[in-house]
């Protein structure tokens, strides 16, 4: 069984930070990107930010220059940092991973249950 659990969500003013974490744990072999979504009541889920085993990262136009995505890869870790926070950010945000939980099977995307970011004065 493999588990993506986040933490870090919460209430936070607008121009405030926020850091979400999400660890991957159980039967994995290997991790090849990892990435955050967010979805706002009503709207589809969007990527935010995702980072490749290599390092490199994409970012949804909206958060550039404001959110950074990084990861420890000896601790299946992904994190976001989000900084000068807008009401439009606002959303469930979800981890995302694209596992491989033997060195012979495909890779498989596993999805976090959600943390919930509020932003608002």
């Amino acid at each position: 069984q493999v588990q993506l659990v986040e933490s870090g969500g919460g209430l936070v003013q607008p121009g405030g930070s926020l850091r979400l974490s999400c660890a991957a744990s159980g039967s994995i072999f290997s991790i090849n990107a990892m990435g955050w979504y967010h979805q706002a009541p009503g709207k589809q889920r969007e990527l935010v930010a995702a980072i490749t085993s290599g390092g490199r990262t994409n970012y949804a136009d909206s958060v550039k220059g404001r959110f950074t995505i990084s990861r420890d890869k000896a601790k299946n870790t992904v994190y976001l940092q989000m900084n000068t926070l807008k009401p439009e950010d606002t959303a469930v945000y979800y981890c995302n991973a694209q596992i491989r939980i033997r060195s012979w099977t495909s890779e498989y995307n596993y999805w976090g249950r959600g943390t919930q970011v509020t932003v608002s004065s």
